[in-house]
């Protein structure tokens, strides 16, 4: 690790150039990189800052194929105010380039930077997605607020014309801040800032309202398109647990946090920034030379488990309940618990969660199934995945096969049509995504409401959902076996196929070819239980 680190560190030397005359106000990752890896806990775990980062999400934003597809969709949807588009888009998966394009009063630009021309530093800085130095930058200031949203977020200005504040949870050596200020041309770490640690950081770019834009360029509303964070305000872990508790683990042991004289810490955060996204780990490990990621496979096939695990572990639990048969008739409750302090699933729209229900006869055999997943990554019965045009309702109970109960929102248009253009959406058609304990539904802001049948369900509610399944088993034999799993699906189907119209352009078409090509690997069951009687 040691010699790569020292790679990366001799390859980022030649970034140091000062742009006019100036310090650079971010660096590219590889700077810091350097120092913090090789970080290996007493028991010999391997903790380091850089290398877990960079096959995380947050360091591939801007690779991102899912991301690329759909920004070109939108581009052309709304060609006529395509630089605003490409503006909004870019603001949390290509902060560095879109940053400094405000600066200069310009607009963030996607497309002229990708393929990335890593000979230039714009290319490096723009494929760098969200690095150290954009988070580790943020001040303290308007944190919390609707004007720091959608990546409002405020850096210090310089403390000298070469020394930029760079925060950081932990007290710092004077000599430690020097040698990070050389290495870095200027960055400093300031001491014990701890701003770093509150959710209203992550708060800055994961809360976001986009705008619709209707046939000629004209704006028609604006979409809360990614509420975590209002949603954990409105939860019972908004006094108990942060955004970085979950999604930043603790090392759990000492560790130094530079391998250049570094003493051990307690308290120390991996950035691993595990969340829910296995499926696009699983696509930039697989197609790692295609989209030039710089993690190593290894480390992508670690950072996808790592993520299986926390949903399987950490995310939901399902439960039977008031299992009955008798009569040609079964009947039971299905119970999902949210364990998240936000919705289940949340953020971007495309993401959705359902129940597969089975009853097995005696034999083995099926006689009743909802929620089943074809190869191609659709559910039988779900009607969003057969007609574009349409979508399925929330369940109190479910009766037939061809009904599923998927907890997820559906975006609707100017028109009331169901839509995944993202700057078409103006509302919710349907929001029944699982809601977090303390969540009272009757009580919060329009922007995080619960949307269709669900919302006058009185057993949907924060923490949990309770779903009555009553079907015939005709004269199927028992005892039956009853099985009831979540699955969960980053890219939903329809999400996914709606981008096929636009395969003429290179993004889209990539992106189709690779989801196809990964099948089953887009979905995964992250609870179950059984019972029989």
């Amino acid at each position: 690790m040691i010699s790569r680190a020292a790679v990366l560190f001799a390859a980022g030397a030649s970034l140091l150039a000062a742009r006019d005359g100036k310090p650079p106000r971010f660096q590219t990752s590889d700077r810091c990189i350097a120092c913090h890896n090789g970080l290996i806990t007493p028991t010999g775990r391997d903790v380091s800052i850089g290398f877990e980062w960079r096959a995380s999400i947050m360091a591939n934003s801007s690779r991102d194929p899912y991301w690329q597809a759909s920004a070109r969709r939108e581009t052309i949807d709304h060609a006529i105010v395509r630089a605003d588009v490409e503006d909004e888009c870019s603001v949390c998966h290509m902060p560095i380039t879109r940053y400094l394009a405000k600066q200069q009063g310009d607009k963030g630009q996607i497309f002229t930077h990708i393929p990335f021309d890593t000979e230039k530093r714009s290319g490096r800085e723009a494929e760098d997605g969200v690095d150290c130095s954009v988070c580790h930058q943020i001040s303290s200031q308007k944190l919390g607020t609707r004007e720091s949203y959608n990546g409002g977020f405020v850096l210090e200005p310089l403390e000298s014309p070469n020394i930029r504040a760079e925060y950081g949870p932990f007290t710092v050596q004077k000599g430690q801040q020097r040698i990070m200020q050389s290495s870095t041309a200027g960055f400093q770490p300031n001491e014990n800032t701890d701003h770093i640690r509150k959710s209203e950081l992550c708060a800055t770019c994961h809360t976001l309202f986009t705008t619709a834009y209707g046939p000629n360029g004209e704006k028609i509303g604006s979409l809360p398109e990614q509420m975590p964070y209002p949603e954990w305000l409105a939860s019972g872990y908004r006094t108990t647990k942060t955004c970085q508790d979950c999604h930043m683990p603790q090392a759990g042991e000492p560790v130094p946090i530079t391998r250049v004289f570094g003493v051990p810490r307690d308290g120390m955060k991996r950035h691993v920034f595990v969340a829910a996204n296995f499926f696009m780990q699983r696509m930039l490990n697989r197609y790692r030379d295609d989209l030039d990621v710089a993690a190593q496979p290894t480390e992508l096939e670690y950072a996808s488990q790592y993520t299986i695990q926390y949903l399987q572990t950490q995310a939901a639990t399902i439960s039977l309940e008031n299992l009955q048969t008798g009569g040609g008739h079964l009947t039971a409750d299905v119970v999902v618990r949210n364990r998240n302090g936000h919705k289940l699933p949340t953020a971007f729209p495309s993401r959705r969660a359902w129940v597969r229900f089975a009853v097995l006869d005696r034999d083995g055999r099926a006689v009743f199934e909802s929620g089943a997943v074809r190869p191609d990554g659709s559910i039988v019965g779900n009607d969003n995945d057969d007609d574009k045009k349409k979508y399925e309702p929330y369940y109190s109970e479910i009766t037939s096969p061809d009904q599923v109960e998927i907890f997820e929102d559906i975006l609707g248009d100017e028109k009331g049509q169901v839509t995944t253009g993202l700057l078409e959406g103006v509302r919710y058609l349907k929001d029944s995504r699982l809601l977090p304990r303390g969540f009272d539904k009757t009580k919060v802001s329009p922007d995080i409401a619960v949307v269709g049948n669900a919302a006058a369900d009185s057993n949907f509610t924060g923490g949990q959902a309770r779903v009555r399944y009553s079907v015939s088993t005709g004269a199927a034999q028992g005892p039956f076996h009853v099985e009831a799993e979540l699955w969960y699906q980053p890219i939903g189907y329809r999400w996914a196929n709606n981008l096929k119209p636009y395969d003429n352009e290179p993004e889209p078409a990539r992106f189709n070819a690779y989801y196809d090509a990964m099948g089953q690997a887009t979905f995964q069951v992250i609870a179950r239980t059984s019972a029989s009687r």
